[in-house]
């Protein structure tokens, strides 16, 4: 605010009282002159009066203001010159223009006038101030000392200047200390790690009894060993069970080695014909004990669901995975299945309607399992509806049976608009063949409903649907089919499933174990030979995966084009966007399998903006944690995952660098 308007507002406005003086002498003009006359040489004086004292305030105000002006300038540029903290004023192209003593001491150097500053600081940018930073500050470091650089860009140029005029004022607050203090802590806090033995009963079961006590003291000798290598504490409080603390200094260590304590503990040959494999789950950053305790457990519980032989750190909502190489070995018990068929019987009854849903573009594992939650509802007199939006060259075959021969289902299969209305808060949610909320039919379902059924044998990922009332998850399992056959079976005392639910359930086995050839267990024959009791008609099953011309030549020409690379894996593109480019890659992608050397086949395809990848594995390769780089999920053997915003080619080689990567990381072990 400049002076005369400052004065303007403190000086009483008088004017007014005079020109009302004034109007009144001149109207008094006509009744008395005289005595107007008089008043007019007073009201003369009086502005003669009012004009002086306010002319005499004015210049009062000024000297006034001038001086308080004069007193800030020199109290300011006191406080510039003698400021504690180094203050240094550079160009926009970093030359220093100004510098107080104490900037020059932290470099300990003279004369550095008009040089550059990030000469003189390494890793120092003018840019990364320039651009705009809600933070107003950067870190630096100078000679073993850090500190937080404050900085304020100030506007110097003049308004008849047509460009702007910037000088960049940096403040440097000496953090050193304070970045010690908060290392040694993160350093020291604790950690909580549980261990599992994921096959503890049977290597003792399969292991000769005078062998039995030296592989167990071998797997208790190499955690100790561990534990005593991160200055920790073990503890075991059962049989196949541990738990250990370190301080948080070591984490960086364990992971480094990609916790080569899961290929230490497999080694163990003491007489034993299993592998000992274990799992491990850490928690960071928790609040509290407690709270490192429930991340760890938590963390355990995901690698038990993923199949063993791996590490999960779960650090607050983020997850780190390591090992999971190993296939992972059948040991389901009859007894949990009774125990799941029955809680599943119970959670029907108690509901009037039934939501089944697999996941979007199903197969015919998820649809066929979900033809079998359906006749398990519908068994108890129960509403039941399967969730599907759409059908794609996997199902088409199945769905188009429905339509010609079995038309009673097409009233009770509802796309997810139509679900959404059904649904209500008492309704049960049954997800078949998936665990990931997202890419599940109709996700809004989940949000309605307040029971949630989870039954899925893909190795659980980070994203889980939240709180299921009831949760079925078996990697060791061939297929959701198959633990739904299971389930079938304990549900009731009277075999109650049609014919064509039998040979849904039958294809879904079928498409999952290739023809019978990839994690086929005992279970998975007993499932088969219960539906093959059932009236599955193994000939009408296999005219389920018929393709048409089309899609034949589509296959085939995937597989002319494939690369391979590393000698064991093929790479392929089907550069199609079309409603069945996806089932069509990850039929390739088996197919690629059958050529002579080839452990590991992945091919790319377009769909609606994304890079859709399908990998496949004899099992050599972890197909699963190669495509988590890119951040899909799914089994040793079956894995897929979508990349988003690149072309088709681009993807290709990050798929290339992720294969590389793992082939690497296993090549270090």
């Amino acid at each position: 605010m400049s002076n005369k308007k400052l004065f303007k507002i403190l000086t009483p406005d008088t004017k007014i009282y005079l020109w009302i003086i004034g109007i009144l002498l001149l109207i008094m003009w006509f009744y008395e002159p005289k005595i107007s006359a008089i008043g007019i040489l007073i009201l003369l004086y009086l502005i003669y009066y009012h004009w002086r004292n306010v002319h005499l305030k004015k210049v009062e105000w000024g000297k006034y203001i001038q001086g308080l002006t004069e007193e800030f300038d020199s109290a300011t540029k006191h406080a510039i010159l003698n400021l504690p903290l180094p203050l240094v004023l550079v160009e926009v192209d970093g030359t220093i223009s100004w510098y107080n003593p104490k900037f020059s001491d932290i470099l300990d150097k003279k004369g550095i006038l008009e040089k550059n500053i990030e000469d003189l600081v390494p890793n120092f940018s003018i840019d990364n101030i320039m651009e705009e930073n809600d933070d107003m500050a950067i870190e630096a470091t100078i000679k073993d000392r850090e500190y937080k650089v404050l900085y304020n860009v100030v506007d110097v140029s003049n308004k008849d200047e047509t460009t702007k005029n910037y000088i960049i004022m940096l403040y440097w607050l000496d953090i050193t200390t304070f970045n010690i203090l908060k290392n040694k802590y993160n350093d020291e806090r604790m950690i909580v790690s549980l261990i599992q033995v994921d096959n503890y009963s049977e290597v003792k079961n399969s292991t000769e009894e005078e062998n039995r006590p030296i592989v167990l003291a071998e797997i208790d000798k190499r955690l100790n060993t561990l534990t005593s290598r991160i200055n920790g504490f073990i503890r075991k409080y059962e049989n196949d069970k541990y738990i250990i603390i370190f301080e948080n200094k070591h984490l960086e260590y364990l992971e480094t080695k990609k916790f080569d304590i899961l290929d230490d503990i497999r080694s163990i040959d003491e007489g034993n014909d299993i592998p000992v494999t274990l799992s491990i789950g850490v928690g960071v950053n928790g609040k509290n004990p407690a709270q490192q305790y429930e991340y760890a457990k938590a963390a355990i519980d995901i690698a038990l669901g993923r199949g063993g032989d791996q590490a999960v750190v779960k650090k607050i909502d983020k997850l780190s995975f390591y090992g999971g190489k190993s296939k992972a070995v059948e040991k389901r018990t009859k007894v949990k299945a009774r125990v799941i068929a029955h809680a599943l019987r119970q959670l029907i009854d108690q509901t009037d309607k039934v939501f089944i849903m697999g996941h979007k573009i199903g197969d015919m594992d998820s649809f066929g399992s979900s033809i079998g939650i359906y006749r398990a509802a519908k068994n108890r007199d129960k509403e039941a509806y399967i969730v599907l939006n759409g059908t794609n060259p996997a199902i088409k075959n199945i769905y188009s049976k429905i339509q010609d021969e079995h038309r009673e289902y097409l009233d009770d299969i509802i796309g997810s608009e139509q679900a959404k209305v059904l649904a209500d808060k008492s309704s049960l949610c049954v997800v078949v063949d998936t665990h990931k909320p997202s890419f599940v039919e109709a996700p809004d379902v989940l949000d309605i409903v307040e029971k949630v059924v989870v039954i899925d044998h893909h190795r659980r990922g980070a994203d889980f649907i939240e709180e299921p009332i009831l949760t079925y998850l078996e990697p060791y399992a061939s297929s959701t089919a198959e633990l739904v056959t299971e389930i079938l079976y304990y549900m009731g005392d009277k075999l109650d499933i049609e014919k064509f639910d039998a040979e849904a359930l039958l294809a879904g086995i079928t498409v999952d174990t290739k023809n019978f050839t990839f994690k086929t267990g005992v279970r998975t024959f007993e499932a088969a030979s219960f539906l093959r009791r059932a009236g599955a008609d193994t000939t009408i099953v296999r005219q389920l995966f018929r393709n048409d011309l089309d899609t034949f030549m589509w296959k085939a020409e995937v597989v002319r084009n494939a690369e391979i690379i590393e000698e064991k894996v093929a790479i392929s593109l089907l550069d199609r966007d079309n409603d069945n480019s996806i089932i069509i890659a990850a039929q390739s992608a088996d197919d690629l399998l059958n050529i002579k050397q080839i452990s590991a086949s992945f091919v790319l395809t377009r769909k609606n903006n994304y890079i859709h990848v399908s990998g496949r594995s004899l099992g050599d390769i972890n197909v699963q944690l190669i495509l988590e780089k890119l951040g899909g999920g799914g089994h040793l053997t079956t894995a897929g995952a979508q990349i988003e915003d690149v072309s088709i080619e681009e993807a290709k080689e990050i798929l290339k660098d992720a294969i590389k990567e793992y082939l690497r990381e296993g090549d270090e072990k």
